[in-house]
C-alpha cells in the first residue's frame, strides 16, 4: 500500500512538472515596457493620421443655422463645439395608481416612445434613476428649442397617463463627447 501511495505522488508531480506555464501578460524588463509604450504611442500616431479632420466651424454654422445654441472655445490645441441640449426629469407623476396590467402597458407604450425618440435623432441619451427617489429617469434631448423638447416629452404615454410629470433644463455639453 506505501508503494501504491508513493507512485501515485510521484506520477501527480511528474504530471503537474509537464505542464506548460501561461503566457505572460505583461513584459518582465524594462526594456520590453518601453518597447510596448513605443508601439502603444505608434498605434495612437497612426489612430489620428486615420481620423479625419472635423472643421468645427462648419460644422458650428451648420447647427446655427438649424436654430441650435452653440459657441466654441479654445484650450491648448483643441477646439470644443459647445451645444445646448435640454434634459428632461422624469419624476413621479400623481397618478400611479393602475393595477399592474395597465402599468406594464403604459410602460411598454413608454418605452416605444423613448426608442421612437431617439431613432428619429431627438435624444442623445435616456435612462432610468438608479435609486427609488422622486426623479424616475433622465432623457437628453438633441432639439433646437427648449419647447421642441418640452412638447416631445410631454407626449410620453406615462406622462400622458399621470404617471411621469416632466421638468425640462437647459443642459450645455461638448459636441462628440461621450460616456466611458
Amino acid at each position: 500500500m506505501k508503494k501504491l501511495l508513493i507512485l501515485i505522488i510521484f506520477v501527480g508531480l511528474m504530471t503537474s512538472c509537464l505542464e506548460v506555464p501561461p503566457p505572460r501578460k505583461y513584459p518582465k524588463k524594462e526594456n520590453e515596457l518601453v518597447t510596448a509604450a513605443k508601439e502603444v504611442e505608434r498605434k495612437d500616431s497612426l489612430k489620428k493620421l486615420k481620423e479625419p479632420k472635423i472643421d468645427i466651424a462648419a460644422v458650428e454654422k451648420k447647427l446655427k443655422d438649424e436654430g441650435y445654441n452653440t459657441f466654441s472655445y479654445k484650450e491648448g490645441d483643441t477646439t470644443y463645439l459647445m451645444q445646448e441640449y435640454y434634459m428632461v426629469f422624469l419624476k413621479e407623476g400623481p397618478n400611479r395608481r393602475q393595477d399592474s396590467l395597465e402599468a406594464a402597458s403604459i410602460q411598454e407604450k413608454h418605452m416605444a416612445h423613448l426608442q421612437k425618440l431617439y431613432e428619429d435623432g431627438y435624444t442623445s441619451l435616456t435612462g432610468p434613476m438608479g435609486d427609488n427617489g422622486e426623479i424616475k429617469g433622465i432623457v437628453v434631448f438633441n432639439t433646437s428649442t427648449q419647447k421642441e423638447a418640452d412638447s416631445l416629452a410631454n407626449m410620453d404615454p406615462a406622462v400622458k397617463a399621470g404617471r411621469l410629470v416632466v421638468e425640462v433644463h437647459p443642459w450645455w455639453a461638448a459636441k462628440g463627447g461621450k460616456l466611458n
